[in-house]
C-alpha cells in the first residue's frame, strides 16, 4: 500500500507523484492501493496527483484503488466529474 502525505497541494504535487510512481515499481501484486487517510490539507493538484498516478497504474497493467479518500476531496472529484475514476 501507497500512503499520500498529509498534505498535498500544488507545490508537493510533483514529488509525490515521483514517489508514488517509485513505489508502483515495487507493488508486485495485480493491484495497487493508495491510501489518502492522512491527507488533512489538500487542493485540486491531490487529484491530478491521483488520477494521473491511476494512468500510470493500469498502464503497468494493475488494478488501481484509493483507501480513505477525505470526504472533501471526494466530494471535488464528483463536481470535476472523476469520482467515479477514483471509486467515489
Amino acid at each position: 500500500m501507497l500512503v499520500l502525505p498529509k498534505q498535498l497541494t500544488q507545490i508537493e504535487a510533483t514529488a509525490c507523484l515521483t514517489l508514488l510512481r517509485q513505489g508502483l515499481q515495487a507493488e508486485m501484486g495485480p493491484e495497487v492501493v493508495v491510501d489518502a487517510s492522512a491527507l488533512g490539507h489538500f487542493d485540486s493538484a491531490a487529484l491530478a496527483v491521483l488520477l494521473e498516478f491511476r494512468r500510470n497504474s493500469i498502464a503497468a497493467g494493475k488494478h488501481f484503488k484509493v483507501s480513505g479518500l477525505p470526504t472533501r476531496l471526494g466530494n471535488l472529484a464528483t463536481l470535476y466529474g472523476v469520482g467515479e475514476l477514483l471509486g467515489t
